[in-house]
């Protein structure tokens, strides 16, 4: 290894450490470990937003956008099929719950359209 990369690398090691300290401290934002319950809702969360059902936080409107909604909706599904197997019975209650529940919503903001 020449002498920049073993540079960099060391640089980087160090940055990292730093990062560990900070995140120590009292009142500094340490994330808890992402688990499968917790993505699938932040999934739930965005199509809410797209079907209108919730105003977007960045911005403090509500504005419904189907096609998104539809999208986020199709995203859930294709994780669902593609997690099948391998998800406790608690995750999979989850997921389809929620899928039910946005499928419902959805097919009524199209109906009123």
């Amino acid at each position: 290894m020449d002498e920049q990369a073993k540079s960099i690398d060391e640089s980087w090691k160090e940055a990292v450490s730093k990062e560990k300290e900070s995140l120590k401290k009292p009142g500094s934002f340490s994330p808890d470990k992402p688990d499968f319950s917790f993505f699938v809702t932040t999934l739930a969360l965005q199509a809410s937003i797209s079907l209108g059902a919730m105003p977007n936080p960045s911005t403090n409107k509500t504005n419904e956008d189907l096609t998104q909604a539809r999208f986020m909706i199709d995203t859930m599904d294709m994780l669902r099929d593609k997690t099948k197997g391998n998800l406790t019975p608690e995750e999979v209650k989850l997921l389809e719950n929620v899928l039910a529940e946005l499928k419902m919503q959805y097919v009524g903001a199209v109906n009123k359209k």
